[in-house]
């Protein structure tokens, strides 16, 4: 079992920046692709970042590429996502969660957070 604890949001103005950081705990976080997500008001869930388990390979939404990094740090069992320039589209609750495998898809990702709200004022 993991379970997984988003942290790191809030209110930030156009242009400024977040960080958000994912904890999961569980003997398979180590060896477990990690995404982020967003879902808005009205909208479905949308793909945001994902990385491998060594975190050598990432991946990204189009419309947070050059503004959004995604990292890594196992020994600390955490993932972040560092988010630069941010928009008022960018405005959403944002999910961690793990997959066995590389996706972009939400449904191949078997365990979620609860989510971090992100709000950015225009």
């Amino acid at each position: 079992q993991v379970q997984v604890v988003e942290s790191g949001g809030g209110l930030v103005q156009a242009g400024g920046s977040l960080r958000l950081s994912c904890v999961a705990s569980g003997r398979t976080f180590s060896t477990s692709v990690t995404g982020w997500f967003r879902q808005a008001p009205g909208k479905e869930r949308e793909f945001v970042a994902v990385i491998t388990w060594s975190g050598r390979t990432t991946n990204y939404a189009d419309s947070v590429k050059g503004r959004f990094t995604i990292s890594r740090d196992n020994a600390k069992n955490t993932v972040y996502l560092q988010m630069n320039s941010l928009k008022p589209e960018d405005a959403a609750v944002y999910y961690c969660a793990t997959a066995p495998y590389f996706s972009v898809s939400a449904r191949a990702y078997d365990y979620w957070g609860q989510g971090t709200q992100v709000t950015v004022a225009s």
